[in-house]
């Protein structure tokens, strides 16, 4: 269930690596605290750094984008804006009825799937055009 960095994530921007570490990080840890039960006080501990993490590690992805003029960056930011609409659900959820194996599912598949999708489909065509551009 857990995410593993490997290779095949990498996009060859180092702070865009580094930070996309950070984000696998802490959704093993968020879903290791789910699958363990940990207290709702754990879970939404991180949430809340997960929401403001990923905001600002989106920010930091179009700054690069646009410093580089790359073409596919409305494209990349109405992705990142519907990952942010579809993570404030998740964290709705949990607020409104707590830990539950549906949110924990559902949290694994949005997070960890989109995550891997979206980094090997688009991040990497990021990390492509700046090294040429390099």
């Amino acid at each position: 269930m857990a995410m593993q960095w490997n290779e095949n994530l990498a996009v060859g921007v180092d702070v865009i690596d580094n930070q996309h570490k950070g984000i696998i990080s802490r959704i093993n840890n968020l879903l290791n605290a789910m699958s363990q039960g940990k207290g709702k006080d754990e879970v939404g501990k991180v949430l809340t750094f997960l929401a403001d993490y990923v905001v600002k590690h989106f920010s930091a992805e179009e700054g690069l984008m646009k410093k580089h003029n790359f073409d596919g960056y409305a494209e990349q930011q109405a992705e990142h804006a519907k990952f942010i609409k579809d993570f404030s659900l998740l964290k709705n959820e949990f607020e409104t009825r707590g830990v539950t194996s549906t949110l924990v599912l559902q949290t694994q598949r949005q997070l960890c799937d989109w995550l891997t999708n979206h980094i090997t489909s688009k991040d990497k065509q990021i990390g492509a055009f700046i090294k040429k551009c390099a």
